[in-house]
């Protein structure tokens, strides 16, 4: 009986975090490396910020940093409020990815050059 229990509760638990790592749909990673920059040259050109750089790079936040800031939509750190308005969801899945993918938590962090 306590074996199935466990099997359960271990089952649920598998579960529940993959559910919670998969909540946001992944897109192309290297797409939403070009777009993340494409925004901050814009952003530039705009005359809203002193770089074409991003603001963050990708190791700012861990993946589950990223993960609630584009489940939030809360995109203030970023600055170029106006840019980032006129985001499709795909586009910002995309750019979500490649955030998500070289986190400073990530098999592989990175930072934009």
């Amino acid at each position: 009986m306590k074996k199935i229990v466990l099997a359960l509760a271990t089952f649920f638990f598998m579960f529940a975090s993959t559910s919670v790592v998969f909540g946001l749909e992944m897109g192309n990673k290297r797409k939403g490396k070009y777009l993340y920059r494409k925004v901050y040259s814009k952003c530039y050109k705009r005359g809203a910020v002193d770089s074409k750089k991003p603001i963050l790079n990708p190791d700012s936040h861990t993946q589950t940093g990223w993960t609630k800031v584009f489940e939030t939509k809360d995109f203030s750190k970023f600055k170029c409020g106006e840019e980032w308005g006129k985001l499709s969801d795909k586009k910002l899945t995309d750019i979500y990815t490649y955030l998500y993918n070289y986190a400073s938590d990530s098999p592989t962090p990175a930072k934009c050059k």
